[in-house]
């Protein structure tokens, strides 16, 4: 969970610079067609760090991940980093004016059992 003004000041402060570091362009494109610029920064910032934490620190940078909607407008992950990742990453993102929220699940499937899942 990220506080929404976190997002703006942090933006207001370091600019592009900042921007790029953490999102990719089409994050970045995504959040500025919404009414709540800062708001839909802020989901995805606290996806990536779901995601980051679900995945086990250090095992995957803010740029090596893309979160994007489906058809239906539910966020989804995409790795920029092809095979590195060899696990499955249900992600959910909620946010008020105020606040962002997400929760990301990462998971793989053996042959043999249900899907382990590994909680953030």
């Amino acid at each position: 969970m990220i506080e929404v003004e976190r997002i703006k000041k942090a933006v207001d402060k370091w600019g592009q610079r900042l921007l790029y570091r953490i999102f990719t362009r089409t994050e970045i494109e995504f959040a500025r067609a919404r009414r709540n610029f800062y708001q839909h920064l802020a989901g995805r910032f606290a996806a990536k760090e779901a995601i980051i934490k679900s995945l086990g620190k250090g095992r995957i940078s803010w740029r090596e991940m893309e979160i994007v909607n489906n058809a239906e407008g539910e966020p989804r992950v995409r790795f920029t980093s092809e095979g590195r990742i060899n696990k499955t990453v249900a992600i959910s993102i909620s946010h008020t004016k105020d606040y962002a929220i997400a929760q990301a699940i990462a998971y793989e499937q053996t042959h043999l059992s249900s899907p382990q899942i590994r909680f953030a």
